[in-house]
């Protein structure tokens, strides 16, 4: 079974550094509070404290509360950039603090985006060899041949019996969404939609973070992807079966953008935050979250490789992340995460080399203690974490695995596999999905007159004309693209098993408890290959990717308690369901 990490119940939120005195010291030793430069923080209210209180040692510290998340005790403020982490966090009354949303300024050189997942678009640089392709069967798209996911875990013959309802929402935490994609428009809320973000163009050392904002006040419409990211995940949970292009895992159920993203790929508390709260007030059943929480790959409660402020910015996180995902569980709400891209056991965790990831260049080694130490939030409270195998159902080189944080494993696409064969190294080893045209046009994969450019072909993105609709795909890899396969077919079981909920009329609810069991009773169980250690070092890969498998056919390391099976669970999930 899945070892479930005991945690302090707690908040938090990214903010910039801020200046104010440290406790103790009289405001007007460097100039008042108002004369100094401001940033933002997310201030906890301690565990059994007022918010009056807590908010009285925010003024104390020289803050002003500027927004509140109520859900969870979490309050947004306004305060001098230095010393007000570790003045506030010194009243009894405060949970915590942590930086809430950088701030930037001009450039002071021009310096490249931030590329967040390498491993994503990895380069196949080939096509596969082409195959006989049947016409599209029933209930199916005319591309959907290519969507080897589909048929690994059998969403081809699930909807034949249940397709997804309208009546289950399925929140996409991410990027945000395309919706006037031809394969989204169908299946996707506006009206529920939000965008919790505000685009960063410069970190504050100058450095290219979002780039130029592109709508007033930089805050993105709630129908809009400027990464791709979130409209490729929604696309594989739930584009439409409309014959056109592809269809989802669930292609019945209703998509809800609750972009908590950065366009460069970044994901800061509070957004991440807000958008788990709203998700549960608003009814929805499951929210996919195919990221970790910036800056750190690994939150620590007292790492000694950072500094007192960073150790206590991290025990924030940890205790925000966790009230929101146990309000989000309590409200009803299936949480599925991906399980991560660093290609290591996360219940033996390596060093960390990667974090700080923000602002740029201030990464520094951190040994890293799994008892303290969580990488969120696929490693906080009810989350089902999934690992991401390739088409010949071998586990992709760089998916985290092992017995502590596996839920189950899924497609995620693995473009080395079926090494030996002319389909090593193929774009089709990938994870074909829906992709916003500007995007692709901004990677200079597709042109201005909306054509595949030569570097968009070797990439191996797709295009599907119909009368005046044009629909872009593109393929890509990760934990990322395995996840939204498992909140599919979670979509799929509480549109099987739900019942009508009271609280939100018009839409279904089944306890996530319940569809944890499904999701898990119904998988294809797995066996650990022969033999359990397996290299990569034929595909190219260091000695650092080899990965032991533990555990037995029933729960393994690799595979966790099977591969999810969309038929068994809409035709033998009742058992589990009960």
């Amino acid at each position: 079974m899945k070892v479930k990490k005991i945690l302090t119940a707690g908040l938090a939120v990214p903010v910039v550094a801020g200046s104010l005195l440290l406790a103790g010291g009289p405001a007007g030793a460097a100039g008042t509070a108002s004369q100094q430069a401001q940033s933002d923080y997310t201030v906890l209210v301690a565990d059994g404290a007022s918010r009056e209180a807590a908010i009285s040692a925010v003024q104390a510290a020289g803050g002003t509360v500027t927004k509140e998340n109520a859900a969870i005790g979490a309050l947004v403020v306004r305060a001098p950039q230095q010393g007000f982490i570790t003045q506030v966090a010194a009243n009894k009354d405060v949970g915590g603090a942590t930086r809430a949303r950088p701030v930037g300024q001009a450039p002071k050189q021009k310096l490249e985006k931030a590329k967040r997942d390498a491993v994503e678009k990895e380069s196949a640089g080939k096509q596969a060899p082409e195959e006989k392709k049947a016409p599209a069967a029933v209930g199916m798209d005319p591309m959907d041949d290519a969507l080897w996911g589909l048929k690994m875990l059998r969403s081809d013959l699930a909807r034949s019996k249940q397709p997804g309802s309208k009546k289950v929402a399925v929140g996409i935490l991410d990027t945000g969404i395309d919706g006037s994609h031809p394969d989204i428009a169908p299946n996707f809320s506006k009206e529920l939609s939000r965008n919790f973000t505000t685009d960063i163009p410069y970190d504050e050392n100058g450095a290219v973070v979002d780039g130029d904002c592109e709508y007033r006040g930089c805050v993105d419409p709630n129908d809009h992807d400027d990464s791709g990211h979130g409209t490729h995940v929604a696309g594989t949970i739930g584009a439409a079966v409309n014959g056109f292009g592809v269809s989802g895992v669930a292609p019945g159920v209703t998509l809800v953008n609750i972009r908590g993203g950065q366009d460069s790929g970044f994901f800061f508390l509070q957004p991440v935050v807000d958008a788990l709260t709203y998700g549960a007030d608003a009814g929805l059943d499951v929210i996919n979250m195919s990221f970790y929480v910036d800056p750190w790959a690994f939150n620590c409660v007292a790492n000694p490789a950072d500094t007192p402020e960073q150790q206590l910015e991290q025990r924030t996180t940890i205790k925000t992340i966790n009230r929101a995902l146990n309000y989000a569980h309590n409200k009803g709400v299936t949480l599925v995460g991906a399980l991560g891209n660093n290609h290591e056991d996360l219940g033996k965790p390596r060093t960390d080399k990667s974090s700080p990831n923000f602002p740029a260049g201030n990464t520094h080694d951190r040994p890293i203690d799994n008892a303290s130490c969580f990488d969120l939030p696929v490693e906080g409270a009810h989350t089902i974490g999934v690992s991401s195998l390739g088409p010949s159902g071998k586990k992709s080189d760089f998916s985290n695995y092992g017995l502590e944080q596996i839920s189950v494993a899924a497609p995620g696409g693995y473009t080395r596999d079926y090494f030996g064969t002319p389909w090593f190294s193929t774009n089709e080893n990938r994870i074909l999905s829906s992709y916003p045209k500007n995007v692709l046009q901004a990677e200079s994969l597709v042109d201005a007159d909306g054509n595949i450019t030569p570097a968009g072909v070797t990439a191996g993105v797709k295009k599907y004309v119909q009368g005046d609709k044009v629909g872009y795909y593109h393929y890509l890899q990760g934990t990322s693209m395995a996840s939204p396969h498992a909140a599919g077919v979670a979509a799929l079981i509480v549109s099987q098993y739900g019942k009508n909920d009271k609280k939100h009329p018009g839409t279904l609810t089944l306890a996530p408890d319940k569809v944890e069991k499904v999701l898990y009773g119904t998988a294809q169980k797995r066996p650990c290959p022969t033999p359990r250690t397996v290299d990569y070092l034929k595909e190219g890969r260091s000695a650092e990717f080899t990965a032991t498998c533990e555990g037995t056919t029933q729960f393994n390391g690799f595979y966790g308690h099977g591969i999810v099976d969309a038929w068994n669970a809409v035709t033998r999930g009742a058992e589990f369901a009960k």
